[in-house]
């Protein structure tokens, strides 16, 4: 029985890209050799990677706006660490919203002043600060769009005049805004784009050379730059399979179509928590992400109970963070309505059965 994936990563991909990507092991292009064991230098990957830096950027409505798409290693720690060592001269202003803003803030402060401009650790990060003042002398502001763990994701981001970093592990591509607010963004992929082993960054070129220590090459933004993100053997495959998710995604029209499945999915899942007397959802509701979905029993004598009935109907991933207990439904783009409707069923059969 093929599984409801609600892992929140690495995470569920579409189906045709599992088996356009399974092909690609057995044959790439017809070269009868493999993905995984062609040159990275070679004309068919450079064609990979070239495509899959250029439709990244055409996705986010960055083409031609002094943009640099990347796909590095590491996955988002590494850029909680690059991101400081690249822009902080003196002092950073970041928004703690979660676990993994609070690991790029640690980061951060090897390397200069951090201002925590604003937290929701007092409530075990399950909102997001509001009127909160960003300093204007701050080198960059930095703040995580989607917080996986907390289920927590910001509706209206700040106006600010310095440059704005934006971590979108856990929600790019899921729903439209102006990308150009922002400076840099950077995505690990197993999250909503692709298998772990890549992470994308976008970034504003004359942001860049504006700090005054030496940074090392292999962490450097302007050497991978410099190699179109060749500069090292790139994670080939995370990088193939993360083409092939941007491209099905641009044959459905882009992220605007997408960001009406993924409200539509949200709100059938959100709604019946509401209902249901037996769940409680864990984000406040103006502050709740449309990609996981954390909630709670209200009677945790039902646990047993809920955790056969959704485990029978082939549900997977359904386990909340341990930070957090219950649970958590990852919604990402590649996961059909079908699969939310399968869970919501689930719910309303432990009601009826309670």
């Amino acid at each position: 029985m093929k599984k409801h994936n609600f892992s929140a990563g690495p995470c569920i991909l579409p189906q045709e890209v599992f088996q356009e990507a399974s092909q690609a092991i057995l044959d790439f292009n017809n070269s009868g050799l493999s993905i995984l064991e062609i040159s990275h230098r070679s004309p068919d990957f450079v064609s990979v990677m070239e495509e899959a830096r250029s439709l990244s950027l055409k996705l986010l409505g960055l083409e031609n706006k002094g943009y640099k798409a990347l796909f590095l290693q590491g996955g988002a720690s590494m850029q909680f660490l690059m991101t400081a060592y690249n822009l902080l001269e003196k002092k950073a202003a970041y928004l703690n919203t979660g676990t993994w803003a609070t690991k790029a803030i640690k980061e951060a402060k090897y390397f200069g002043e951090v201002v925590e401009v604003a937290s929701s650790k007092d409530k075990n990060f399950n909102y997001i600060p509001k009127q909160y003042k960003v300093p204007a002398d701050a080198d960059y502001f930095h703040c995580t769009s989607n917080n996986t763990i907390f289920g927590t994701q910001i509706k209206e981001f700040p106006s600010v005049e310095i440059p704005s970093v934006c971590d979108m592990s856990s929600d790019i591509f899921s729903r439209e805004m102006d990308f150009s607010k922002f400076d840099m963004i950077y995505a690990g992929a197993q999250k909503n784009m692709g298998p772990a082993g890549t992470t994308l960054v976008v970034i504003k070129e004359d942001i860049l050379g504006k700090v005054s220590r030496e940074i090392p090459s292999m962490l450097n933004y302007k050497t991978h730059i410099a190699k179109d993100s060749m500069f090292n053997t790139p994670a080939v495959y995370a990088v193939y399979v993360s083409l092939l998710t941007m491209r099905w995604l641009d044959k459905k029209g882009g992220i605007k179509p997408m960001e009406e499945l993924n409200n539509k999915k949200a709100a059938l899942l959100y709604s019946e928590i509401d209902r249901n007397e037996l769940f409680k959802g864990y984000a406040e509701k103006e502050a709740r992400s449309n990609m996981n979905v954390t909630f709670n029993l209200t009677d945790e004598n039902l646990k047993d109970r809920f955790d056969k009935l959704w485990k029978a109907e082939g549900i997977n991933g359904l386990n909340g963070h341990r930070s957090v207990g219950g649970y958590r439904a990852s919604i990402y783009n590649a996961l059909p309505t079908s699969s939310v409707n399968i869970l919501v069923e689930t719910m309303k059969e432990l009601e009826r059965k309670a």
